[in-house]
C-alpha cells in the first residue's frame, strides 16, 4: 500500500531506497505519463512506465516530476541576512531560513553569490569582509535537502577584492565557479548611467542630485582603476586556462567582449546585456545564462535585452534566479507555452547544471542524483508539492 504524498517522510529526507510511482516524468525530450522512478542509494536507478497494479512507496498522484532545480546565481542570501538596511541577521540563521525558501521553490542546488568588491552604495553590505563571511557560512553548513555552494564574484576594478578572492580560492577544493564583473556606470548592466541613479534613489534613499553626484564620482574613481582591471582579468584568465576555475563573464555587452572572454578561457556568458553578445556567446559554443525575473517581467529592470526575446531566439541555455528563488519554476512554466515544458524545464535543471560543470544532476536519468521535485502545474502559476533530496 503506497503512502499518501507528503505524509511518508519529512521534506527532502526520503530513505536512500524507495519507489515513487504514478508521476508525469519530465524528461529532456518529452513528458512520460504515468511513470515510476526507482531510487537506490540516493540515485535514480530507473525511470519507466508504472506497471498496472504495481505498488510503490509513494504515490505521486499524477503530479509532474522534475529534476531538482539548479540555481547558478543567487543573491537572495544577502537579502535574507539583511531584510532591511538596519536589520542585519546572523549569517547562519539567514542560510537556514533561506534553505526553507529554496526547498519551497524546488531548488536543490544553489550557488550563493559572494561579491568580492568595494562598497558601491550607502545601503549595501557587499564588502570583502561580508563575502568572506558568506563563504565561511556555506562551508560550515551541514549537508541537507539543498546543496549549498558559492559563486565567487569579483569586481575586476577592486585590488582588495582580488587579494581576498585569491586567499579564498586557496582554501577551495575542486573547480569553483568564478564570475568577473565590472559595474562601472556607463558600461555593462548600467550602460545608461541613469538606471544606476534611479536604483540609488530607490534603494539607498538618495536624492536625484545626490545619486547623480555619486555616480559621477564612481565613474571617475573606477576609470582610474583601469590598470587594476587589466591585471585582474589576466590573473583570472591564467586560472581558467589552467583548469583551476570555471570562469563566467558577467554582463557582456558586445561580440568583442565575448570574444575576449573566450580567449581569456571563459566558459559561460552570464546575463548578456545585448542580443549581439548573446548571439556571439552561442556562436563560440558558450552556455548563456539569463535572469528568471527578467522573464517574469518581460523586460530587464536595467533597460537591457529581454530574456524572453533571447529564449525565443534559442540563445538561452540556463536561467538563474538572480535574487528571487521562486522565480525559476514560474519562469520555466511561463516559457513552456512557447517552447514546451521539457525544453523550458531544462533551462532550470540540466542547463544550469551544465553551466556549473555538474554532470551528476539535472536530468531524470539512471545513475544521476535523485533530486526530485513534484509539481502541480496550476493556473497561472505552478506549485511545488514536495521535494525529495538525492545523494549526499
Amino acid at each position: 500500500m503506497s503512502a499518501a504524498l507528503g505524509t511518508s517522510w519529512p521534506l527532502g529526507a526520503p530513505p536512500a531506497d524507495y519507489v515513487l510511482g504514478h508521476v508525469r516524468a519530465v524528461l529532456p525530450d518529452r513528458i512520460a505519463e504515468d511513470s515510476r522512478i526507482a531510487v537506490r542509494d540516493g540515485r535514480i536507478e530507473a525511470v519507466e512506465p508504472h506497471p498496472p497494479g504495481a505498488s510503490c512507496d509513494v504515490d505521486g498522484g499524477g503530479l509532474l516530476c522534475l529534476p531538482g532545480l539548479v540555481d547558478v546565481h543567487s543573491d537572495a542570501l544577502e537579502r535574507e541576512r539583511m531584510p532591511r538596511p538596519s536589520a542585519v541577521l546572523p549569517w547562519d540563521f539567514a542560510l537556514l531560513s533561506m534553505q526553507g525558501k529554496l526547498s519551497a521553490a524546488g531548488v536543490t542546488t544553489v550557488f550563493h553569490g559572494a561579491a568580492f568588491q568595494h562598497k558601491t552604495s550607502r545601503g549595501t553590505e557587499r564588502t570583502v569582509g561580508s563575502a568572506g563571511d558568506l563563504c565561511a557560512t556555506v562551508r560550515a553548513h551541514e549537508p541537507g535537502p539543498v546543496d549549498h555552494r558559492v559563486l565567487y564574484r569579483l569586481d575586476v576594478r577592486s585590488t582588495e577584492g582580488a587579494e581576498a578572492l585569491r586567499a579564498e580560492l586557496d582554501t577551495v577544493d575542486g573547480v569553483p565557479l568564478v564570475s568577473h564583473e565590472d559595474h562601472t556606470p556607463g558600461i555593462g548592466q548600467y550602460a545608461d548611467r541613469r538606471n544606476m541613479e534611479r536604483y540609488l534613489v530607490g534603494a539607498d534613499g538618495m536624492s536625484e542630485r545626490e545619486a547623480e553626484r555619486h555616480v559621477t564620482e564612481m565613474i571617475a574613481e573606477r576609470t582610474a582603476q583601469a590598470d587594476v582591471r587589466d591585471r585582474n582579468l589576466a590573473w583570472l584568465g591564467e586560472l581558467a586556462r589552467a583548469g583551476r576555475i570555471r570562469l563566467l563573464g558577467h554582463d557582456p555587452e558586445s561580440a568583442e567582449e565575448v570574444a575576449a572572454l573566450c580567449t581569456r578561457g571563459g566558459a559561460v556568458a552570464e546575463f548578456p546585456t545585448t542580443l549581439a553578445a548573446a548571439t556571439a556567446a552561442r556562436e563560440h559554443g558558450m552556455p548563456v545564462v539569463a535572469g528568471a525575473p527578467n522573464v517574469l517581467r518581460g523586460h530587464s529592470h536595467s533597460g537591457n535585452v529581454s530574456a524572453r526575446e533571447l529564449v525565443d531566439r534559442g540563445l538561452v541555455t540556463a536561467l538563474a534566479s538572480d535574487y528571487l528563488p521562486s522565480g525559476l519554476l514560474a519562469a520555466a512554466f511561463l516559457l513552456a507555452d512557447g517552447i514546451g515544458l521539457p525544453a523550458a524545464a531544462s533551462l532550470v535543471t540540466a542547463g544550469p547544471a551544465a553551466v556549473a560543470g555538474l554532470a551528476d544532476r539535472g536530468r531524470l536519468e539512471p545513475g544521476l542524483r535523485a533530486d526530485l521535485v513534484l509539481v502541480e502545474p496550476g493556473s497561472p502559476w505552478p506549485r511545488v508539492r514536495s521535494v525529495l533530496g538525492g545523494a549526499a
